[in-house]
Formats: structure tokens, C-alpha cells, sequence
């Protein structure tokens, strides 16, 4: 089972972040086999961390939820809130699978919301920009509750144009990069 966790940061908690860098990177290598996607999201600056997002292939809920909150960071308090969903990889890759590479061009994290009749379950046919593709899902993996997307673009709108705007609550779109420990 697929599942994305998105754990957003705490205002004031950058230092401790720091602090914890190898805790974390330590924690994750042990899901090293298991990761479709991962990376840290960025303030309009590109450069303050807001939040830590992964994609993991894991055996069920109870895993993904062990997974997310005995998360180093979390456990001490660096995130504020976790966004946990069943998740389904509809362009059945990971990132490093991704054509255009690790680096390059603006990368962007696509959450829409979504409420009522499920959108965007197609992959859109302009797949060239698309980094991870696939719906929100509740917990049984039954009803759709949004789509996220890692996207290439030049800026955050064009990257907001992956979805359908008028299906969704609400869109967010955060600065993302490749994460992982450097080579």
C-alpha cells in the first residue's frame, strides 16, 4: 500500500531541525527500499524548510502511521502537523526514475483537497513535467479525498495547473526538492 506523509514544520523549529538532520536521514535510510518519493518543502525564499514529505510502498495503516510519527523530527517536535493518506502511484515509478533528473527547473509539491466527486484520476496527458502523480485516498482506499503531485515547472501557477481547479476545496502549492542525504 502507497502512502504519502507530509509533515509541516513548526514555526521557530529551523535549529532543531538542523540538530536532528542525521536522526532523520538515519531514520529514513531504514525505508530506503520502500520510498517512491521524498523531500523537503521551502518557504517562497527557496531556501527555510517548511515540511518533509515522503511516498512509501508499506505493508498497511498501522505501518504507515508508525512510520509518520516515530519520526525523529516529529517525536521531538519540529513539525506541527502531519497530513498521512493512502496514496496510489498511478505512473508506477519513483522520483530517481523521473527523466529530467534530480536537479533542474522548479520543483513544486501539488496538494488539492478535494471534496465530493473525485477529479483528476487520469494522468494528465502532458506528462513530461510530472515527477509523482496519483489520488488522496481515505484510509481503506476506497474514497478520494484530493490528488497530489511532485511537479517540474517553471513557476508555482504552472505547477497549480496540473489539477483541475474548480474540483478541489483548496490547492496548495509549496517549493520542493530531491531529498535524501547528499552524494
Amino acid at each position: 500500500m502507497e502512502f504519502l506523509c507530509y509533515h509541516r514544520d513548526r514555526r521557530g523549529s529551523l535549529a532543531l531541525r538542523g540538530e536532528l538532520l542525521e536522526e532523520h536521514w538515519s531514520y529514513m535510510d531504514r525505508y530506503a527500499a520502500e520510498m517512491i518519493a521524498r523531500g523537503p518543502t521551502f518557504a517562497d525564499d527557496g531556501d527555510t524548510p517548511t515540511g518533509s514529505l515522503h511516498i512509501v510502498d508499506l505493508p498497511d495503516s498501522a505501518a504507515a502511521r508508525s512510520f509518520a510519527f516515530d519520526e525523529p523530527n516529529y517525536q521531538a517536535g519540529v513539525y506541527r502537523d502531519v497530513l498521512l493518506r493512502r496514496w496510489r502511484n498511478t505512473l508506477g515509478r519513483t522520483m530517481w526514475d523521473f527523466p529530467g533528473g534530480r536537479t533542474g527547473g522548479g520543483r513544486y509539491l501539488v496538494l488539492g483537497l478535494g471534496a465530493g466527486q473525485a477529479a483528476d484520476l487520469a494522468v494528465p496527458s502532458d506528462r513530461d513535467g510530472l515527477i509523482a502523480y496519483g489520488p488522496l485516498l481515505s484510509d481503506d482506499g476506497v474514497t478520494w479525498l484530493g490528488t497530489a503531485a511532485l511537479v517540474q515547472a517553471s513557476d508555482p501557477e504552472t505547477a497549480r495547473a496540473v489539477l483541475t481547479p474548480h474540483r478541489y476545496v483548496d490547492i496548495e502549492v509549496h517549493r520542493w526538492a530531491f531529498g535524501g542525504r547528499p552524494s
